[in-house]
Formats: C-alpha cells, sequence, structure tokens
C-alpha cells in the first residue's frame, strides 16, 4: 500500500512514553513512504484526535472513526486500553470494543508492544479477547518468543502472528562523538562508562547493576543510571528510595532521576562505554536497538527476547555472576573475590511482585510489643508528613460540573503532570538530603527502628 490515509492509534508526545517515542519514529517513516498519517491517542497530545481508549465507549467512537482511513494501525499495551486495575468483566468489554473497531477498518493492525501473559481470567474474556485479535488483517510482535507466547495465551493460530525487527525505522537523535557527549553530561573522558537507562521500575533491575558493579568505582569505572518514576504507587517509591540509597552508598555509581528527551537519551547512549540492561520481565527492548544503532555493547539478561534481538557486541547473562564477571571483563579488569556465588534470578510476574511488596514491607515502622526502641525523629519528620502533591479529585457535588472538571484535568494534565512530578522529586530529595545528614550523627534513617548509639 503507498500513497494511502492511515490512522495510528498510540500513545503519543510529549506523553513520557515509549510507545509514544516509538510511534513517532514510525509515523515518520510512513510519511516518508508517501502516506497521509494521523494519530489518535488515548489522552491529549500532540495528536490530531484524543479519544479515552481505556472505556468501551472510546472504543466504539474509534469504530466509526475508521471508515475513513485506508489502514488502521493500534499499538496495543494493556496499559493504554485498560483501566488499572480492571475486573475480567471490563476486559471483556473493552475487548470487545477494540474487535468492533478493527473489524470496522477497511485494513486493521495491531502492533504489540506488550499483552497479558496470563491470557483472560474467564471464559467470557477470553473469547472476547480472541475475537479482538482475530479481527485484525495482520498481528505483528517483535520477536518469535512473543509471537508463541501471545499464541498460546489466547488460543490464536501461529500464522496470523509476524515477527517485525524493533529498530528497523530507529534513526540517530544526535551527531555527538563520545568526547562530546561526555563533555555535554559533564563526564570525565577517561573512566569506562556503564550506562543503564529507562524508567526507574522493578522489572528494570537497575539494582542489579549497582551490585554487580560492586567495587568498580575503585578502577576508574562508572555506572550512570538515567531514569524517572514512572507509576506513583507505593512500591515503585519504595524500589526508587532503595535504588537511590544502594547507589549512595557504592562509590562510582551516580542516579540521574530525570526524564530525558530523545535527542539527550542517545546522548548518553553515545557516551556509554556499554549498556547494562539487567532486566527481571520484558518483552523487547527499544534501549537495545538504539545502542546497536551506535554500535554500543550491551549487557543484558537473557529474558523475553532479548536474546533475538541481541547483535554482535550483545553479551546475554543468567545470573548476578555472569553479569558482575560480563561487566568486569569489558571493564578490563579482573575478576574479584567479591563476585560471589551464581544465584539465579526470577523472571516471573509474582516473583518480581512478591519482591516490591516484601521492599514496601520492609519499610514499614515495626509496631506492637517487642517493637526495637524508637529513635528522635530526624528533621526530615515534618516533611514526611506531607503527603505527596497529587491533583486535587475532578469531582463536585453540583450537577454537571464533575464532567466539566474531567474535561479540564484531561486537557491540562500534560502541563501540570511534570510540575507535580518535579515537586514530588524535591520533596524526596530534600527527605534524603536531611536523613543523610541525620545518620552521620549516627543516628539511621527515619523509618528503620533501633536503638541510639550506646543504648
Amino acid at each position: 500500500m503507498s500513497g494511502v490515509r492511515i490512522l495510528v492509534v498510540t500513545p503519543y508526545p510529549p506523553a513520557r512514553d515509549g510507545i509514544a517515542a516509538y510511534a513517532v519514529q514510525d509515523v515518520k517513516r510512513l510519511r516518508a513512504e508517501g502516506h497521509h498519517v494521523e494519530v489518535c491517542s488515548p489522552w491529549p497530545s500532540a495528536a490530531h484526535h484524543h479519544l479515552d481508549l481505556r472505556t468501551p465507549r472510546g472504543g466504539l467512537a474509534l469504530a466509526r472513526r475508521v471508515r475513513a482511513y485506508d489502514r488502521v494501525i493500534l499499538a496495543f499495551h494493556p496499559a493504554v486500553y485498560f483501566p488499572q486495575p480492571s475486573t475480567p468483566t471490563q476486559r471483556s468489554a473493552r475487548w470487545t470494543a477494540l474487535a468492533v473497531a478493527l473489524g470496522a477498518a477497511r485494513h486493521s493492525e495491531i502492533v504489540v508492544h506488550e499483552f497479558p501473559h496470563a491470557g483472560a481470567e474467564t471464559p467470557t474474556e477470553r473469547a472476547a479477547a480472541r475475537a479482538m485479535w482475530l479481527a485484525a488483517g495482520r498481528i505483528l510482535v517483535h520477536t518469535d518468543r512473543e509471537r508463541r507466547e501471545l499464541a498460546g495465551a489466547f488460543g490464536l493460530p501461529t500464522e496470523r502472528i509476524e515477527v517485525i525487527g524493533h529498530g528497523g525505522h530507529f534513526e540517530r537523535r544526535t551527531r555527538r562523538s563520545r568526547a562530546e557527549a561526555r563533555a555535554r553530561l559533564g563526564l570525565a573522558d577517561e573512566p569506562y562508562v556503564f550506562l543503564a537507562i529507562g524508567f526507574l521500575q522493578p522489572h528494570k533491575g537497575f539494582d542489579r547493576a549497582v551490585r554487580a558493579f560492586g567495587d568498580l568505582g575503585r578502577h576508574g569505572c562508572r555506572l550512570e543510571i538515567v531514569g524517572s518514576l514512572r507509576v506513583e504507587e507505593p512500591e515503585y517509591r519504595a524500589y526508587v528510595d532503595e535504588l537511590r540509597a544502594l547507589a549512595a552508598a557504592t562509590p562510582g555509581v551516580t542516579l540521574h532521576e530525570e526524564y530525558v528527551t530523545d535527542e539527550l537519551f542517545d546522548t548518553w547512549i553515545v557516551a556509554a562505554d556499554a549498556l547494562v540492561l539487567p532486566y527481571r520481565i520484558i518483552w523487547s527492548s527499544s534501549v537495545c536497538g538504539r545502542a546497536a544503532l551506535y554500535g554500543r555493547p550491551v549487557i543484558a539478561t537473557n529474558v523475553g527476547g532479548l536474546g533475538e534481538q541481541a547483535v554482535g557486541t550483545t553479551i546475554l547473562v543468567d545470573d548476578d555472576r555472569e553479569l558482575a564477571e560480563a561487566m568486569r571483563r569489558l571493564a578490563g579488569v579482573a575478576e574479584s573475590a567479591a563476585v560471589g556465588a551464581s544465584i539465579p534470578w526470577p523472571s516471573e510476574r509474582e516473583a518480581v511482585a512478591a519482591e516490591i511488596r516484601a521492599r514496601a514491607a520492609r519499610r514499614r515502622p515495626v509496631t506492637g510489643p517487642g517493637a526495637p526502641v524508637e529513635v528522635p525523629s530526624p528533621r526530615s519528620a515534618p516533611l514526611r508528613r506531607l503527603r505527596p502533591l497529587a491533583p486535587a479529585p475532578p469531582i463536585s457535588a453540583r450537577p454537571g460540573v464533575t464532567a466539566l472538571k474531567r474535561l479540564v484535568a484531561r486537557l491540562t494534565a500534560w502541563q501540570l503532570d511534570p510540575i507535580i512530578g518535579q515537586v514530588n522529586r524535591l520533596r524526596d530529595a530534600t527527605i534524603s538530603a536531611l536523613d543523610a545528614e541525620h545518620a552521620v550523627a549516627g543516628y539511621p534513617a527515619d523509618g528503620d527502628r533501633a536503638a541510639p548509639p550506646g543504648a
């Protein structure tokens, strides 16, 4: 098909989202091929159209629009189409609405970025989901493993699912040399620099990279971790707190808590000597594809479809010891006694969920009989009593005002959310600084209960 009208249904900038970044490059490619391309996003953005696709009404509204186009490309990720959390009944309604939309299109494709590995919970949901997948003219995934698992999860014929390269249409966002990139980022030119970049989430496993880095800082190496919190939930905030403390306690490691532009993302890749992708769970990785653009070697866990994305400079590892050995080998540092025995990594979703719940539980104060002696509250206590900033709920007792407030909230979210996030990061950074100062006096940080020194 050439010179046709195409509708791409996807998250889109200024959304801070890997799928949005992927979509921008795909849309540019399609336009370069001579197509007329419009974008429909699930929330207000730079796209031409906006529909709330996490409601059945949004899916049915999409069905009314698709007939105006020759081709519809739908980017699929559960978080885009299902409320979080959601019930089988809620998901069934949304699967059905999407099936109607895809079936109404002249030609439809689904590009799968992530799918529910467990499939459907009930026979009704399974039937609705299967109808949605089969309504599409093409189903596209990035690895053969995804192809097999998607077919198995929803009872689909494997021949209906095609594999396409993840980074086939990626383009460079910077022309800087390594020296120029390091100068831009304020990095010295001499050390060997490892980079772990992406959203700060438990399944990304950046804590593993810090532990594997070990004492490499004493040998002139650096580990730069670049990313931001994506999900404002207690478990994820607890993970970032732990990662922040782990980085601060490991010489040579720096955590840069920030969301970077596409150009700066690539500048970090160019500045690095090697990338570390110690993921616990992944389907496929844009970071892996972007590293290949600049010829940077990658150390990656052998999970999901990363093995199929691997190029000649990729080192696949299966446990902590192999990760540490690979980092030392690339840096040219002899093996240390600190590199311990191999410990296999859990890769199932249940293991990850259990891990983040355990981390959150460790941060709760211990109360009741036998609880350790309470220490004096640090100066961060007043800040900790302040709840993180959040938008006011769009509700009202007056008829019709709630709907208006929800509309205003959607229209302004892309401007206000970054400000709210920055205020909360400033709060967290201030708490961390005060707790660190408190610890120097001999007391642990707030949340760790122990007897005071000398007790």
